[in-house]
């Protein structure tokens, strides 16, 4: 399968500056407090090291957890599958939950409720680089969004395709999907 990408939805540049006001915003709400990111594998992690670099709270912890939504992967199947679950005690902790896009919502809303029951932290905030507000099928509102778009298909900062294209420092949007013969 090959794509054809569309110009650049978002840039190197633009990324990097949204990324430091998202920073901003959320070593502001934890007002000095402890804060324990959790990164939503594998897409957002491209994401969550830049954003961790420009917090500066010199407490911070790190943990990652893996869902699997997808039969394949391109289409959803609607049932989320915990993969890789948390390691870090949560409890009466600053969280925050780290995705690369939202979607319908299913992904965070599961996750999200799974770790307020599971882990009871202090707070829960979500934090994702791109919202797609139209597609939601659940009741979901992240807390830190970097960028709301259209419903587009896109790829690059960690967000892929059949595992390809994470590698792009920009975002772009996909124009047509060419599938091998």
């Amino acid at each position: 399968m090959k794509l054809c990408l569309k110009d650049q939805l978002f840039s190197e540049t633009e990324i990097r500056l949204k990324v430091q006001e998202l920073a901003l915003r959320i070593e502001h709400d934890a007002n000095n407090r402890p804060i324990v990111f959790i990164v939503v594998l594998n897409g957002a992690f491209i994401f969550a090291s830049d954003l961790i670099r420009y917090i500066q709270n010199d407490n911070i912890q790190l943990d990652t957890i893996c869902t699997s939504l997808y039969k394949n992967d391109m289409i959803a199947s609607g049932h989320v599958k915990l993969r890789k679950d948390i390691d870090l005690n949560l409890q009466e902790h600053y969280v925050v939950l780290i995705e690369d896009i939202i979607d319908t919502g299913r992904t965070l809303k599961y996750l999200s409720e799974y770790i307020m029951n599971k882990y009871k932290p202090y707070c829960l905030k979500i934090c994702t680089l791109l919202d797609k507000p139209s597609r939601r099928v659940v009741d979901l509102k992240a807390d830190y969004v970097g960028f709301t778009i259209d419903d587009l298909f896109v790829v690059g900062y960690g967000i892929d395709c059949c595992e390809k294209y994470r590698q792009l420092p920009y975002i772009s949007y996909v124009e047509q999907i060419i599938e091998d013969n």
